[in-house]
């Protein structure tokens, strides 16, 4: 996967559309040949075959609303999905899935305004969502067959962004996310090899990343904060590694992480 400079990954749809297709084929050649009964730890009560399936029928689920253009929450999620007949037809499938969305995608102007559960009204949101759905699920199937998981540490960063810009306004099907408010409380996530820090805020109304007005923000120490690799980090907020880990540099509020982790998952 190439890597070009992070800064400009979540403005750049076309970046996007190409790590898609790279995850997919990259999820695809991991779980060739393995069992699909195999379980996956990191999604428990699934198996390798509940995680194509999933991943598959997002991508498909996804490019459907893309197509249609939603102005409003969708009252379905009724999908053609096109199943395999055949139990080794489940990589093609997931192939194709891929397929399906760049003709999506090619069809689609990503500035084109639309509904999204997330931060950002336009049909990008849905291309960056879905490549992060896609890159967590080849993740969770190198885990569950023993591998270790390689991130790009630009397109993780993006990844930290695309979760923490978004998780404000995930409480639909996330309830937890409703309990993260506070008083001014903050929590930092720095990543240690590229130039991604973010400030949380909680508020009596809810948190949110705070805007970057400057060098003093960004210098000044919070609350809490978790110092790390940016796929370290990103792995770290999708619960996939554990905070007590040597790959994290832990500071402050012990109880504020904990509470955070705790209501943050989705």
């Amino acid at each position: 996967m190439k890597t070009p400079d992070h800064s400009g990954w979540e403005s750049d749809p076309a970046a996007h559309r190409e790590a898609i297709a790279t995850e997919t084929a990259g999820f695809v050649d991991v779980v060739k040949g393995a069992s699909m009964a195999t379980p996956v730890p990191s999604c428990p009560g699934w198996t390798l075959l509940d995680l194509v399936k999933h991943t598959g029928s997002v991508q498909r689920w996804f490019s459907a609303l893309l197509r249609q253009r939603v102005q409003e929450p969708p009252r379905s999620r009724d999908v053609e999905l096109r199943l395999p007949a055949r139990e080794d037809g489940w990589t093609d499938w997931l192939a194709a899935s891929a397929a399906e969305a760049a003709s999506t995608f090619a069809s689609v102007d990503p500035d084109a305004p639309m509904w999204a559960w997330g931060a950002d009204q336009h049909a990008r949101f849905w291309v960056r969502r879905m490549l992060f759905e896609t890159l967590m699920h080849r993740v969770d199937a190198e885990l569950a067959l023993g591998l270790h998981p390689v991130v790009d540490r630009d397109l993780a960063t993006d990844g930290v962004d695309e979760f923490l810009v978004n998780l404000p306004f995930a409480a639909f099907f996330a309830p937890a996310v409703d309990n993260l408010r506070g008083h001014g409380e903050t929590l930092r996530f720095r990543c240690a090899d590229t130039s991604g820090d973010w400030l949380v805020r909680l508020r009596p109304d809810g948190f949110g990343v705070e805007p970057k007005r400057g060098s003093t923000e960004t210098t000044a120490s919070a609350d809490a904060e978790i110092h790390a690799a940016a796929a370290d980090l990103l792995l770290l907020l999708y619960g996939r590694l554990d905070r007590g880990s040597d790959a994290f540099d832990v500071r402050g509020n012990e109880g504020l992480l904990t509470r955070w982790f705790a209501d943050s998952a989705f």
